[in-house]
């Protein structure tokens, strides 16, 4: 299996031959470009996407910015790229299900939005939007405290444990905390149109992510 690196648009909807409404997330993906394929254990492909600013030539003024440092220019000169990628994803070729059928990727092959059709299943992998530190009612859809009769407690956790035995909160207690900003994998989306000319995937349903947000579009077996 082969995914593609892309950024998450937004959402919209489109209509099918049938007619039906359906809601979908567009993902802008320019070609990729394979930087580096492996076979440590599992055979694996390196995606870049992207540039990185680099440093100009002296009497010049250096541009503002994170620049990319020479171990990265070199990395994407030995692929054919001008410029340091900004992105560098991995895929496994196999998808982790020993004895399938491995696609043929060689360093500097482009990979686009074509190797996707209409009607395929994907999984999509991005970074959830973060929403800094959060109490029970809204991180974990806890149903809070009464709101009446004297209470005072309408949105604290309350008891996190017992008190003699085991006299510890046990591990994994939900709790306040910090959510979101953590990788998220959704299965089972449906490719409802590809968009080659635009380099544009519609991908049926929601995906993880902000807007302008990094995503990994894979096939799924």
């Amino acid at each position: 299996m082969i995914g593609i690196i892309g950024t998450k648009l937004g959402m919209t909807q489109i209509f099918n031959d049938q007619g039906q409404q359906i809601p979908v997330t567009v993902v802008h993906a320019v070609p990729n470009r394979v930087t580096k394929v492996t076979d440590a254990g599992h055979k694996a492909v390196e995606l870049a996407t992207g540039s990185l600013v680099t440093a100009q030539a002296k009497g010049k003024r250096t541009p503002r910015g994170a620049r990319a440092p020479k171990a990265m220019l070199g990395h994407g000169k030995a692929a054919g790229l001008a410029a340091a990628p900004a992105v560098l994803r991995s895929f496994r070729l196999d998808d982790g299900k020993p004895g399938g059928e491995i696609p043929a990727v060689t360093v500097g092959q482009d990979i686009t939005v074509e190797i996707f059709a209409p009607g395929e299943y994907v999984k999509v992998t991005g970074t959830t939007k973060g929403r800094g530190f959060q109490g029970m009612v809204k991180r974990h859809k806890a149903g809070g405290g009464p709101n009446t009769h004297g209470n005072t407690k309408h949105r604290r956790p309350g008891s996190v444990g017992a008190g003699t035995d085991p006299s510890r909160v046990i591990k994994g207690k939900r709790m306040p905390g910090h959510m979101g900003a953590a990788r998220h994998t959704q299965i089972n989306l449906r490719v409802e149109k590809i968009d080659a000319e635009r380099n544009l995937i519609y991908i049926r349903g929601a995906v993880a992510g902000p807007t302008n947000g990094i995503v990994m579009v894979r096939k799924q077996a």
